[in-house]
């Protein structure tokens, strides 16, 4: 958990993902060692991941802050978009079983992975306007999806501001400002409905978040954080992007097995 921690912590300031992508997995499998209930042991990687990612991506956008790479105008323009879809994604993880979430998860960490092999660096060439009918959408969607994931929202939010010309360090600067609102409320909500709908009686657990897994990732991932979005302005990111999608396509594989073995 803490080499898993380590990765995610320094991805998350380096590509704008959150970290949760990494963090999810890693998780769930320290859960099955652990042997936590089946049926909440998705639920529980997702809840706690969303917590991690709450002091991770401050670090990260303070680090941002420093450069002057976060659009917080932006971020003002549709955050209650992305607050409303995190209550229908909070809605929709409490329902879904593990093996559906575990699916979920497999699908997305695969599309992410050919998206930072092929198309990362090649989209949004020319700034663009974003429409406000476009921005509630996204807010909707990015909230919305990010909750079943356990993620910050930076790899759909990078990728969107991209296409709009914004330039990858303000892109990354801005989504890892986003992953705190996500972070925060997703994490509540979770907390909540764990607590009250789900019945968690798993030990050492607030609802669906798990204090063992927050206590071993936040220490590491907020050192990591920081290094990594100080490495943003001075590292080559191309091919770090291709290894870190060809990575993300491998635990896209491995997900998709153990969605084969749990169902």
């Amino acid at each position: 958990m803490a080499m898993a921690a380590t990765v995610a912590g320094f991805m998350a300031g380096l590509l704008g993902v959150g970290g949760g992508i990494i963090m999810v997995p890693a998780l769930y499998y320290a859960f099955t060692v652990l042997d936590f209930d089946l049926a909440i042991r998705m639920h529980l990687s997702i809840g706690t991941s969303l917590a991690i990612i709450v002091p991770t991506s401050i670090i990260s956008t303070k680090t941002h802050m420093e450069h002057k790479s976060v659009d917080f105008k932006l971020i003002k323009s549709f955050g209650i978009y992305i607050l409303i879809g995190v209550i229908l994604g909070t809605f929709l993880a409490t329902n879904l079983k593990t093996p559906e979430l575990v699916l979920f998860f497999s699908i997305f960490a695969l599309i992410v992975g050919l998206f930072f092999i092929f198309l990362r660096e090649k989209l949004g060439e020319t700034p663009r306007d974003i429409s406000d009918k476009m921005k509630s959408f996204m807010g909707l969607v990015i909230g919305f999806i990010s909750v079943p994931l356990g993620i910050g929202g930076g790899s759909i939010t990078v990728p969107f501001l991209k296409m709009f010309g914004y330039n990858i360090r303000t892109a990354v600067g801005t989504a890892a400002a986003i992953g705190i609102l996500i972070a925060v409320s997703g994490a509540t909500t979770l907390a909540i409905s764990g607590k009250f709908y789900g019945n968690v009686t798993t030990p050492l657990s607030i609802g669906y978040i798990n204090l063992l897994g927050f206590a071993v990732f936040v220490p590491v991932t907020m050192v990591m954080a920081r290094l990594g979005a100080k490495a943003v302005y001075k590292i080559d990111k191309k091919l770090l992007s291709k290894i870190f999608g060809i990575f993300l396509i491998i635990v896209s594989i491995r997900s998709f097995i153990e969605y084969l073995n749990i169902t």
